[in-house]
């Protein structure tokens, strides 16, 4: 019976990835940092009958003592074989107004979490020489968006740091995997709608067009059990599996504007659509 540890499993894609993975059968460790958030996970877990195969953690992966507790935790496992990085969260707001404070925080989660808890389980899976470590990235690793600056250069952080740590893996037999979903109906885009402007702020006019997009593209929006469920994939195919799963409409066709286009030609597309 194979362990898949997740993080950030109250909500959203860690919340059904925990659930798809105890499906295919693995015992999964479903960490989140809240455990009065659990009751969501586990109803769906009894609803699948997967309830044996959850154990609900309790992780902050910003803090050094509860990733040490994760450590302890782990020592009594037979195996580590599947690690799913999905804490995180998307800070809302412009460049000029947002604090260094808030950068700050928004990489502490992003992007020296996944750093911490990928520290605590590597030491497990080198020794087996087995494993997969999951990273949950973003169309936004691959392309920055007005509005949402930290958490796309925490996701472009998190690519670079997910490339190197798969070369570096490769000789151990442990893979490193990039998903890199598009727009679904999770809370992200909220953090745009809900953010703190001061009054009078020159970026309204900016903030007001990006939601106006943002509301007549909702309902064109994916299912994120389809994100769950090729992570499920993932987990489960024996053969060597790609760094990057691009996945949602339309997150292909942007890779490849970015790719191929000059940056001068994507800026005039996107500034003409925010007009």
């Amino acid at each position: 019976m194979k362990t898949a540890i997740v993080t950030g499993c109250s909500s959203g894609f860690g919340e059904l990835i925990a659930i798809e993975l105890a499906k295919t059968g693995y015992n999964v460790i479903a960490t989140m940092r809240n455990l009065k958030k659990q009751d969501t996970l586990l109803k769906l877990a009894a609803a699948e009958s997967v309830t044996d195969k959850i154990t609900v953690f309790p992780l902050d992966v910003t803090q050094q003592q509860s990733i040490e507790e994760l450590k302890i935790f782990v020592e009594s496992l037979v195996s580590v074989d599947l690690l799913v990085n999905n804490a995180g969260y998307a800070q809302g707001g412009f460049c000029e107004e947002l604090s260094v404070e808030e950068y700050r925080n928004q990489f502490e989660t992003n992007f020296f979490g996944v750093i911490a808890v990928t520290q605590a389980i590597l030491p497990f899976m080198r020794k087996q020489r087995s494993g997969k470590i999951i990273n949950m990235s973003s169309i936004s690793g691959r392309f920055g968006f007005p509005g949402l600056s930290a958490y796309v250069a925490s996701k472009h952080a998190l690519e670079g740091y997910s490339e190197s740590l798969r070369l570096e893996l490769k000789p151990f037999g442990v893979e490193v995997v990039l998903i890199e979903p598009g727009s679904y109906r999770t809370n992200i885009w909220k953090s745009i709608e809900n953010v703190s402007m001061p009054n009078e702020s020159p970026y309204e006019l900016l903030k007001d067009s990006i939601m106006k997009n943002l509301t007549a593209e909702q309902d064109s929006y994916g299912d994120p059990l389809d994100v769950a469920r090729l992570a499920a994939m993932i987990a489960s195919n024996e053969s060597q599996p790609n760094l990057r799963y691009p996945i949602g409409k339309g997150v292909r066709t942007m890779i490849q504007l970015k790719n191929y286009l000059p940056w001068k030609t994507i800026e005039r597309i996107v500034l003409k659509k925010l007009k």
